[in-house]
């Protein structure tokens, strides 16, 4: 049995934490399949590490920034994303390479070509079978945000919205991959529309398992994050 690879990304405060467990307990009552969940970046014991530099530690330039979190991205796939897709599992990971396109590439303006390049060599060019999108107009963000902002939720209205923009163009460029949501559409309908996308993978309905009592715990990972955090 193939693995199978699905990221969650957006803006912050877009309700990526949110619909990402959603999908992680109807992907196991569903199917019995491992699901690991997963983040970016810290979703390893190195890359907590590298979190707490990137969104709490002082300021750096912006090609630093990006091969920082190009190095969180190779150790992540490397020793957490890889193993599980090869053993068969569901890997879920709020956040991946399209986040630095998005985000170092449209908002701090370096080119998006040569951050793509980096974390495809970080990554070996492993790419999600499936990227949802959760849009949000960044003038929500305040309103969203349930902590006290990181480094990059501070960097402004300009940034978040090029960085919005950024992640509208690759979406449009591979639709095939990506499916883009109204964040601000209840969780339950963007529950519904990424249950819907991803069932004919699992070769299931989008109903299935929705009703079951109980079913084994079966997600893993360390995903303890807020909603609305990076």
């Amino acid at each position: 049995m193939s693995g199978l690879f699905i990221s969650f990304e957006g803006g912050d405060g877009a309700g990526k934490t949110t619909q990402l467990a959603h999908l992680a307990e109807w992907v196991a009552q569903a199917t019995g399949r491992e699901v690991v969940r997963t983040f970016e970046p810290g979703g390893t014991e190195l890359g907590r590490t590298l979190r707490q530099v990137l969104l709490h530690g002082s300021d750096i330039d912006a090609r630093t920034e990006a091969l920082l979190f190009a190095a969180d991205r190779a150790h992540h796939v490397a020793s957490l994303v890889r193993p599980a897709l090869e053993r068969g599992a569901v890997v879920l990971t709020d956040r991946y390479l399209d986040s630095s396109v998005a985000y170092q590439g449209g908002g701090r303006e370096l080119s998006a070509e040569q951050v793509e390049e980096l974390s495809l060599f970080a990554t070996d060019h492993l790419l999600p079978d499936v990227t949802v999108l959760l849009d949000l107009d960044p003038a929500h963000l305040p309103q969203r945000l349930t902590h006290d902002p990181d480094r990059l939720e501070r960097a402004g209205g300009e940034f978040h919205t090029r960085t919005r923009q950024a992640f509208l163009d690759r979406a449009a460029q591979d639709p095939q991959r990506w499916l883009v949501l109204d964040a601000s559409r209840s969780v339950e309908e963007l529950a519904a529309a990424t249950r819907a996308r991803v069932a004919p993978l699992l070769g299931i309905s989008p109903e299935a398992g929705r009703h079951a009592e109980s079913a084994p715990e079966r997600t893993r990972g360390t995903t303890t994050r807020g909603e609305g955090d990076r």
